[in-house]
């Protein structure tokens, strides 16, 4: 009864909030470019920028059971956005009963109904062969990382900070090395993600270890796998889209030829935050990227053509996502934000150029505020000695 418990409160946590936290940025995107893929990576992404908000303060300024007031506290506000983002489809829900006139108000779950529905009904065998052997692919790799988990010397940071969190409600305030009390490490310190998973094991009650090495490559592989089929999506036809998947699963599986490549990351690492990073939010910015493109073709065309009454503002939720990308590099590692941000102003440059539309630039500028707060933040508590 308790393992029956443990596992409804991991796909609780894991799967319906992410869920439902995506529906906010959902609503405010046109109702072709969301999907059940979008809404659970805008909701994964939201809930981690979410938890930088709170835990980094908990772990700046309160110094006792500081973990235990970040967990309660972002427990909260997950299930209040969660709730909000159920409300808005309701709201959208209801308007569309009474008006179909703006697609944005198109019902969620018709949506992902006739998009799976449509998926299946235009595939060719062939196709259906070659997604099976993907999703064989993604299986074998799905027991490699879970039957012989790969242990290496972070594990003896990272995952016994994920252990101290859960056991002494500490974040950070005590050497895993020792278990002796220290003074905080700024270096550490700010990139929260073993805290995430410490949250993760509190509230299923399941060991911390166990999460790392188990139940993380469970859902992170999957997610990274998400992201390359939403690039896909916007890089190839229908048709052509399992055989980039399959692609994508062999570069991961033999991609092993260093220590430091991020194939070697994904599978043997992929419960670090540095992994999470390399593998997940970067590839996920570059799937903003194309949307963002597409966009400006989008706008370039509605230019010569008259506009609609009531038209809202385009795309909003696709720069709610954006922050939430950037922001969710700094819960992965401190140097992410750095590298995020000069990924983005050569992007947002390039993009300038070739859309001819130079507020591009202010845009991106301003989906970076959190990360430059996030990097003067980090330099207040390295050099200041405030903390």
């Amino acid at each position: 009864m308790l393992r029956i418990l443990n596992l409804f409160s991991l796909l609780f946590w894991l799967a319906v909030i992410p869920f439902c936290i995506g529906l906010i940025p959902a609503n405010f995107i046109s109702a072709k470019k969301r999907g059940p893929g979008f809404i659970l990576l805008a909701g994964y992404f939201g809930m981690w920028a979410l938890f930088e908000v709170v835990a980094i303060p908990a772990v700046l300024f309160v110094k006792y059971d500081n973990f235990k007031v970040a967990s309660v506290l972002f427990a909260v506000l997950s299930i209040l956005c969660a709730a909000a983002g159920l409300w808005l489809w309701y709201r959208n829900r209801r308007s569309h009963k009474t008006s179909c006139k703006n697609d944005t108000n198109v019902n969620f779950i018709d949506r992902i109904k006739e998009w799976m529905a449509a998926q299946v009904k235009r595939m060719s065998w062939a196709e259906r062969i070659e997604w099976f052997l993907f999703f064989i692919l993604l299986g074998f790799q799905l027991y490699k990382a879970v039957a012989y988990a790969s242990f290496d010397g972070d594990d003896a940071y990272y995952v016994v900070e994920s252990l101290i969190a859960q056991q002494a409600d500490v974040m950070y305030r005590i050497l895993p090395y020792t278990g002796r009390p220290t003074d905080l490490d700024v270096r550490h310190a700010l990139a929260v993600f073993p805290m995430w998973i410490a949250f993760v094991a509190v509230r299923s009650r399941i060991h911390a270890t166990i999460v790392s090495h188990t139940i993380m490559p469970l859902v992170l592989i999957p997610l990274s796998y998400l992201v390359y089929y939403e690039i896909g999506r916007r890089l190839f036809r229908r048709e052509n889209l399992s055989i980039f998947m399959i692609l994508m699963t062999i570069f991961q599986i033999f991609g092993n030829v260093s220590i430091y490549t991020s194939e070697t990351f994904f599978l043997t690492r992929t419960w670090q935050g540095k992994a999470v990073a390399g593998c997940l939010v970067i590839p996920a910015l570059f799937w903003m990227f194309l949307w963002i493109y597409d966009g400006k073709k989008e706008v370039t065309e509605k230019r010569t053509t008259p506009r609609k009454a009531g038209r809202r503002h385009e795309d909003i939720g696709l720069w709610i996502v954006f922050v939430c990308i950037n922001m969710t590099a700094g819960v992965c590692s401190s140097i992410a934000v750095f590298l995020v941000c000069i990924l983005m102003a050569l992007t947002a440059f390039c993009l300038a150029i070739t859309e001819r539309d130079y507020r591009v630039i202010l845009k991106m500028g301003a989906v970076c505020i959190p990360n430059v707060i996030y990097m003067a933040v980090y330099v207040i508590v390295a050099y200041s000695g405030l903390f």
